[in-house]
């Protein structure tokens, strides 16, 4: 005899949330002291995770079937804002930093559509995996062709779309959260392992590019792109220019030792401090210690996701968006401190619920009210 047992709220993943919401709402007003803009970008942070939150209780509405059959509308929904903002005048998508990715809403501000497009990306790579799995099944190499088509061309196009906005990094993002899920998808062993001999060989061919002839990979990226790749490997050489920030960068992370120097006590400027270079701050105010302790509360994040999808068993949507998530999240936090600390090109990759920004607020909110929905409605039963 078997009773179900429905299980609870995952409150350890909500209180992960929090740390990383507090620790953001401490870092920005640590921020300002720079004064950079006359913006009070705390209050505007705290209102972001106010409606963020509303936006996870209003999730809780609908049950997974009901997200699941509402999946191909929100991903027709991203694909026809991605190119609205591609087409539409300055003067509704303004051009910010190089990149046209913003729509701009009189009287509320800016909403960037390649945030919420990450999550319906997977929210639809998980309804693919799911129908494909249900009614052709995995494993041969027949049948995951035809997944792979099917994936290949769901994320390639609004990967494509955001990159003419000139947003390599969301792109790049989204790429990862493809590569993720397609490894998890449970298609033939030989089929990764020839990716993976692709993927290796095409990095290689770059690197040699760079090295050899890199007049050669402006065919792909801009002159403004390579010039970053320049001032990553030798940041203090372009501090007069675009290597300033990053310079900036490492030697506020390098000055906060072990302690740091105290909640605004920070020295060195850093343009933008607040939105991708939020990390800067947590290590130069609170030092090793506080930007290691930041550090665990990501892996506590995604630690929590994990134990989520593990408990799905057999159910392939809820652990597939869970995949998904963690591929989002735990690219965006390494390539994130990668590149503020130097170690990483400069991508313009948001600190995920650190970084000062609305639309990658309410996004990372959006996707994770998902996982805390699935995460109340996984059943259990107890045998007796």
């Amino acid at each position: 005899m078997k009773k179900l047992i429905e299980s609870h709220l995952d409150e350890k993943l909500v209180l992960s949330i929090i740390l990383l919401a507090l620790s953001s709402c401490i870092a920005i007003a640590s921020s300002q002291k720079y004064q950079q803009y006359e913006q009070n970008f705390l209050l505007s942070q705290i209102i972001w995770f106010c409606l963020g939150t509303i936006i996870i209780l209003f999730i809780f509405a609908f049950d997974m079937e009901q997200i699941r059959k509402l999946t191909p509308f929100l991903y027709v929904f991203g694909i026809l804002l991605l190119i609205f903002v591609l087409f539409a005048p300055e003067s509704i998508a303004p051009i910010r930093n190089g990149a046209k990715s913003w729509i701009l809403f009189p009287g509320i501000g800016q909403i960037q559509p390649s945030e919420f497009m990450k999550i319906f990306l997977i929210l639809m790579l998980a309804y693919i995996t799911k129908n494909h799995r249900d009614k052709i099944g995995m494993g041969r190499i027949s049948q995951d062709g035809k997944y792979l088509l099917k994936i290949f061309l769901a994320s390639m196009i609004p990967i494509f779309l955001v990159y003419r906005q000139n947003d390599f990094g969301t792109s790049l993002v989204m790429l990862v959260i493809t590569i993720s899920i397609v490894f998890v998808s449970g298609i033939n062993w030989k089929i990764m392992v020839g990716f993976l001999g692709m993927g290796i060989t095409v990095i290689a061919i770059l690197v040699l590019l760079f090295l050899y002839s890199p007049n050669t990979l402006l065919l792909f990226v801009d002159t403004y792109q390579l010039d970053r790749i320049y001032s990553w490997l030798n940041p203090f050489e372009y501090d007069g220019g675009i290597g300033y920030q990053l310079s900036k960068s490492i030697l506020a992370i390098g000055s906060g030792m072990i302690t740091g120097k105290g909640y605004y006590g920070g020295q060195v400027y850093i343009p933008e401090a607040h939105s991708d270079f939020i990390f800067t701050v947590v290590a130069e105010a609170f030092g090793f210690i506080g930007a290691c302790t930041v550090i665990f509360f990501y892996f506590f994040l995604i630690y929590r996701i994990v134990t989520i999808a593990i408990k799905q068993g057999e159910e392939t949507f809820e652990i597939i968006i869970c995949i998904g998530m963690i591929g989002m999240i735990g690219f965006h936090t390494f390539q994130n401190i990668g590149m503020v600390s130097g170690l990483l090109p400069i991508t313009g990759i948001p600190l995920l619920l650190m970084s000062y920004g609305g639309s990658s607020v309410l996004a990372t909110m959006f996707g994770l009210g998902i996982v805390l929905n699935i995460s109340f409605r996984t059943k259990k039963y107890l045998f007796s």
